[in-house]
C-alpha cells in the first residue's frame, strides 16, 4: 500500500502538514525556501510519513524515509529524558530533522511551539520568541554556533537559565562553550543522532528509551524504534547502512566512538582521516583539540591537498589574529597528535554556515584547496 507524498515549503504550513502525516495523511517532505526537490515519486510506501533530505555537507544529499512510529517514539523518549512536556522555542530550520523534531515533540505534547522569526539567527530574535512563551516549562534546540551567540548576550543568558534544557547537537560542541554555559547555570544537553535515527537518540552519551548502542570495529551502530525505514529510492545505500545482526536492526552511523555499556563517546567520523606524508591524521581529533585552545572555540578543520605532503589539515577561524595563541595551539596539537597533525590556521571574516547552522565544510574545503601552500 502507498500514500501520496506532499512537498511543503518551509514556513507556517509545516506544523499542520506534519500533524496530518503523523495521523495517516499524505507523507511530507519539507523543502528549504527557494528549493525545488527533483526526482521525487508521487507516492511512497504506506509506512513512510516523513522524508528528510540531508544537507549534503559531507557528500551527496540523501532522502531519509521515516515512519510515524519512529518519530513519535523519538518524541516520547525525549520528553521522558527531559523530565516531562514543555513549550519549545523553534530556532532551527524545519527542513532538517532537528527542527522537525521540535514540531513532533510539540505535537505529541499538545503544546504549540514558538518559532524564531526567519532570517539570520540573533539573540534579539530569540528573545522575541521567548517573550511569546505561555508556560514556565520551556525547552529549545540549538547548534553550537547559536548557543555561542546567546551566551554572548547577557539578556539571552538570563533567559536560558529559565529553560528546563537546551539541546545542542548537529556537531561536536566545544568544551569551552559547555563550560561557559555551565558557569551561567544553563542546562545544556548534548544531543547525538541523525535523520536516520529520527534525530537525537542519545543525550549526554546515554541512550534514550529503547535505543540500543554497539560499536563494531570502532564504528557506532544504533538500534531501536526510532530508526528510519531507509533511503527513499536507494535500496543499495539502504542495504549498506541498515542491517540486521543478532536479531536486531541497526543503523551504521559511520561515526567512530567508544561504548562502555552505559555511556557512548563519539570521537569523530571514520572517514575524516587524511594522510599527510604517509601519516594518518584524524581531522576530527585536530578540530576537537583546537577548539579547546583559548581563542579557537569556532575553529573548523578540513583536509586540503598539498603538493609535497599529499594532504594537510587547515583550520579556519573567525577569531581575531593572535600570533602567540596560534603558536601555542599548534604546538599543543603537535605534541599530542604528532607533527603531521599541525594545522595551518587561516583567518576568515566569518565561518560559512549551512541553513541548519552547521559549518559549510564543502565551502571551506574549496577555500582551503584554493589557498596558497606554505
Amino acid at each position: 500500500m502507498t500514500r501520496p507524498l506532499r512537498v511543503v515549503p518551509e514556513g507556517p504550513e509545516v506544523a499542520e502538514a506534519l500533524r496530518s502525516a503523523l495521523s495517516g495523511g499524505p507523507a511530507l517532505l519539507v523543502a528549504a525556501l527557494g528549493a525545488e526537490p527533483a526526482g521525487l515519486p508521487a507516492e511512497v510506501e504506506r509506512r513512510v510519513a516523513l522524508v528528510v533530505e540531508t544537507s549534503g555537507s559531507t557528500g551527496a544529499p540523501r532522502r531519509v524515509a521515516l515512519s510515524a512510529d519512529a518519530l513519535l517514539a523519538s518524541a516520547g523518549a525525549s520528553e521522558s529524558a527531559l523530565g516531562g512536556p514543555g513549550q519549545w522555542v523553534l530556532a532551527l530550520p524545519t527542513h532538517y530533522i532537528a527542527g522537525l523534531n521540535v514540531l513532533a515533540r510539540s505535537l505529541a505534547a499538545g503544546i504549540a511551539p514558538v518559532a524564531v522569526a526567519p532570517g539570520p539567527f540573533t539573540a534579539e530574535g530569540f528573545l522575541a520568541a521567548v517573550r511569546r512563551l505561555e508556560i514556565p516549562e520551556r525547552f529549545t534546540a540549538l547548534v553550537p554556533a547559536q548557543l555561542a551567540t546567546l551566551l554572548a548576550d547577557p539578556a539571552a543568558r538570563r533567559e536560558l537559565q529559565r529553560f528546563g534544557a537546551v539541546l545542542v547537537g548537529g556537531q561536536a560542541t566545544p568544551a569551552p562553550l559547555l563550560a561557559e554555559a555551565a558557569d551561567h547555570g544553563i542546562r545544556v544537553v548534548r544531543s547525538y543522532g541523525s535523520s536516520e535515527t529520527s534525530g537525537g537518540c542519545v543525550y549526554d552519551g546515554v541512550p534514550l528509551g529503547q535505543t540500543l548502542v554497539r560499536v563494531e570495529d570502532g564504528e557506532v551502530w544504533l538500534g531501536g524504534p526510532s530508526l528510519a525505514e531507509g533511503y527513499l529510492g536507494d535500496p543499495d545505500r539502504t542495504a549498506e547502512r541498515f542491517l540486521v545482526a543478532d536479531g536486531v536492526r541497526w543503523f551504521r552511523t559511520a561515526d567512530a566512538g567508544h561504548w562502555d555499556g552505559e555511556r557512548l563517546a563519539v570521537t569523530g567520523r571514520r572517514d575524516d582521516v587524511l594522510v599527510s606524508g604517509g601519516v594518518k591524521v584524524s581531522v576530527g581529533a585536530v578540530e576537537r583539540m583546537l577548539r579547546e585552545q583559548p581563542g579557537f572555540a569556532d575553529a573548523v578543520v578540513v583536509a586540503a591537498p598539498h603538493p609535497r605532503w599529499g594532504e594537510v589539515p587547515v583550520a579556519f577561524t573567525a577569531g581575531p589574529p593572535d600570533a602567540l595563541a596560534e603558536e601555542a595551539a599548534v604546538a599543543a596539537i603537535a605534541g599530542a597528535l604528532g607533527r603531521a597533525a599541525r594545522p595551518r590556521v587561516q583567518r576568515i571574516p566569518a565561518i560559512p554556515l549551512l541553513a541548519s547552522g552547521k559549518p559549510d565544510r564543502l565551502a571551506l574545503r574549496a577555500l582551503a584547496a584554493a589557498s596558497p601552500h606554505p
